[in-house]
């Protein structure tokens, strides 16, 4: 499936029924959690959105699917939650919504039409929005999300259609660190970009500013934005950082070797816990990496997380204890070799070493391979964004 994400630029009256859509279906959707609390089935949540109309007007004026959607999106958040407490985390209730909290609605299957030659999009009960679709759109289209970013309202666009892209013919281990992003088994290196320091900076101080400000008042509100305005910049630099990266990857490479990383682990053991979760390992792998190698039948394959890759020389095989200081793997046998580098070299001689079709490419995905993916379903569409 293939996403285009595309601006909207609504006139006043389908901007305020836009915003009505918004509230209705918060408000649906915290009515029909109320009801799940009390039984009711799937089936019945959704004869109960008949009643709910009688009582509720403004209802009337949603599009019918839009508000069914509703439905289906409480069991499938109630999915996500029983599959993270099989995976051993600790998960508390559905939470109702409060007001601004709600960003999207969809429009699925039907109620909608865009005029590709006239940069219209028509939804049902809101009318024809001009937007600025730039690229040609592959498939049939399958729904359609409406989205609130900010001020900004967007449509992003799903169709069946699939994305083909072609690999390269090499083999690349890779070591993710915290000085660098990434380092390769040919000793390349990949830093994380420095304008991102420049934004986090930006956010600390937005947010110091907003805990000074009164609540309710205009300066709190306008400080409010300006720290969803950095935290949108910060979010588009990250994207097109690992759009770039993982393109290039794929692109140069037939075989990606990488380390199975309990990142979550990591962070709950570690004082280096803001630095993972500001790298975003997981994020790279499972959002942009693996999505882009099964469209290109590029596998990637994990090695054993308890695998000695750091500590062990890649030339002789001997193990040795070195502290996170010490930057420069030097062994008895006369290796000289940067540690991340000797840790990639590591990370090929144990991905060669586990079983056949374990990893991801596509076709044969083992049940590693699958708990890293299950967590990006909702996200690792390939979005064309403008």
């Amino acid at each position: 499936m293939i996403s285009y994400k595309f601006r909207l630029y609504p006139n006043k009256e389908q901007l305020d029924k836009l915003e009505l859509s918004l509230e209705v279906c918060r408000q649906t959707y915290n009515h029909l959690l109320s009801k799940l609390d009390e039984g009711f089935t799937k089936i019945e949540l959704a004869n109960f959105l008949l009643d709910l109309k009688i009582c509720y007007p403004e209802m009337k004026e949603i599009y019918s699917k839009t508000l069914q959607v509703e439905n289906d999106n409480i069991f499938r958040n109630l999915t996500g939650l029983g599959n993270s407490k099989k995976n051993g985390n600790r998960v508390g209730r559905l939470r109702f919504k409060g007001k601004g909290w709600k960003k999207t609605f969809f429009y699925n299957q039907s109620g909608f039409k865009l005029i590709e030659d006239k940069h219209k999009l028509h939804l049902s009960k809101i009318g024809d929005i001009k937007i600025k679709n730039h690229r040609t759109i592959e498939g049939k289209i399958k729904q359609v999300i409406i989205k609130k970013e900010i001020d900004r309202w967007f449509a992003i666009i799903q169709t069946d259609g699939i994305i083909k892209r072609e690999c390269g013919n090499n083999e690349i281990g890779l070591d993710f660190g915290l000085i660098t992003f990434v380092t390769d088994n040919n000793g390349n290196k990949i830093k994380l970009p420095n304008d991102w320091k420049k934004q986090e900076r930006k956010i600390k101080k937005h947010h110091k500013n907003l805990s000074r400000k009164k609540k309710g008042s205009k300066s709190r509100k306008k400080t409010i934005r300006l720290l969803q305005k950095s935290y949108e910049i910060m979010n588009n630099k990250k994207n097109d950082f690992f759009h770039k990266l993982s393109t290039k990857l794929v692109t140069e490479n037939k075989t990606i070797y990488l380390e199975d990383l309990d990142v979550k682990g990591m962070m709950m053991k570690s004082y280096n816990a803001k630095n993972f979760q500001k790298s975003a390992w997981s994020r790279f792998v499972n959002s942009y990496l693996t999505s882009k190698a099964e469209s290109a039948d590029c596998q990637i394959i994990f090695c054993d997380r308890f695998a000695p890759t750091s500590q062990e020389c890649s030339s002789c095989g001997r193990i040795q204890k070195l502290k996170l200081s010490d930057r420069i793997y030097n062994c008895s046998c006369g290796l000289s070799l940067d540690r991340d580098e000797n840790a990639s070299k590591n990370i090929i001689k144990y991905g060669k070493l586990q079983p056949s079709g374990t990893g991801c490419d596509g076709d044969n995905t083992s049940t590693q391979s699958n708990e890293q993916v299950s967590s990006m379903n909702s996200e690792a569409l390939s979005f064309r964004v403008g």
